[in-house]
């Protein structure tokens, strides 16, 4: 049996997670990174146990939070969503208040696909995605007058060198 800890949930609080995983776990993990749509009884015989066992583990990881959701990778070029860009944001004032506001704020922005808080000079960071510039620069305007924005500045992705949306497991099979 694992043995559990609390630890900080960015969206309710306090969640129980497993102080350790298994070999087994480990590699349930990455083979399901890989391929969210592999089938039980393939991702059994990768990682050497048999189905039921394997189903009861992947639900145990589901149940904890080590998975979070499946989904499918979609190219937004391909898609018309042509224009990538990183905003830098400060605030006005950092109080938990105005944070929580501001966070609110974005998570009902469609064009925000990512928004995290920073420690230093910035206080959020976004990955917006938009199908042109004028689209980006009409959401630019909202955002800087989003209440207790001090100021945004934007970098406008010119080519993506890597994109490794997974965990790097290895690092963590490699450490045990």
């Amino acid at each position: 049996m694992r043995g559990t800890i609390c630890r900080p949930d960015r969206n309710t609080g306090f969640r129980r997670v497993s102080k350790s995983l298994d070999q087994i776990d480990l590699k349930i993990l990455q083979e399901i990174q890989e391929d969210g749509r592999i089938t039980n009884v393939e991702l059994a015989k990768r990682v050497g146990i048999s189905p039921p066992p394997c189903l009861r583990r992947v639900r145990t990881l589901e149940e904890e939070g080590y998975i979070q959701g499946y989904r499918g990778l979609l190219d937004p070029a391909l898609l018309g969503f042509d224009v990538t860009v990183f905003a830098s944001v400060h605030l006005a004032s950092q109080a938990e208040a105005d944070l929580r506001g501001f966070e609110e704020f974005v998570r009902n922005e469609p064009l925000v696909r990512e928004c995290w808080m920073l420690s230093g000079e910035v206080d959020f960071i976004l990955k917006c995605v938009a199908p042109d510039m004028a689209t980006f620069q009409n959401f630019v305007a909202h955002l800087t007058a989003a209440p207790h924005v001090r100021n945004v500045r934007t970098s406008l992705v010119l080519r993506n060198s890597k994109y490794a949306p997974a965990v790097p497991l290895e690092l963590k099979a490699a450490a045990t």
